[in-house]
């Protein structure tokens, strides 16, 4: 079984291209902080390559910046290529099968997406105020 499930944040924008079919390929790479301490007590991270295909990769190039935290699910692929010097190269990444953002995007991100003006009201609570004696439980 080849399953691989991570929880990170983008080291940069994702960077989106097309094969020459057309096919939407995006590539990122997720932070993930390791579960225990080095030595000097400081928290260390891996950095993990990641590639997106299809509608998902355009989703993401369109939704994600620097800075988000995502869950991965895909499988762990290792591929090999030749550099242009002739020297072989081996590279460990996971594609991606779903990829779900777990935090919103910064206001000033949100606002020049959406297109609205600092005035607006963006925190998605559609309820107003809420008297707590008017809830049924």
């Amino acid at each position: 079984m080849n399953h691989v499930i991570l929880i990170g944040r983008l080291t940069r924008d994702p960077e989106l291209r097309y094969t020459p079919n057309g096919v939407a390929v995006a590539n990122f790479t997720l932070a993930v902080d390791r579960p225990f301490t080095n030595q000097a007590g400081e928290r260390e991270a891996d950095f993990i390559p990641i590639v997106v295909w299809q509608k998902l990769a355009e989703t993401c190039a369109n939704h994600l910046h620097k800075g988000r935290l995502v869950a991965v699910d895909g499988r762990l692929q290792i591929r090999s290529y030749e550099t242009q010097d002739g020297q072989r190269r081996r590279v460990a990444e996971v594609v991606a099968g779903s990829v779900q953002f777990l935090d919103r995007a910064s206001e000033s991100k949100r606002e020049m997406a959406v297109g609205n003006g600092p005035d607006d009201d963006l925190s998605g609570d559609d309820f107003g105020e809420i008297n707590l004696d008017d809830l049924p439980f």
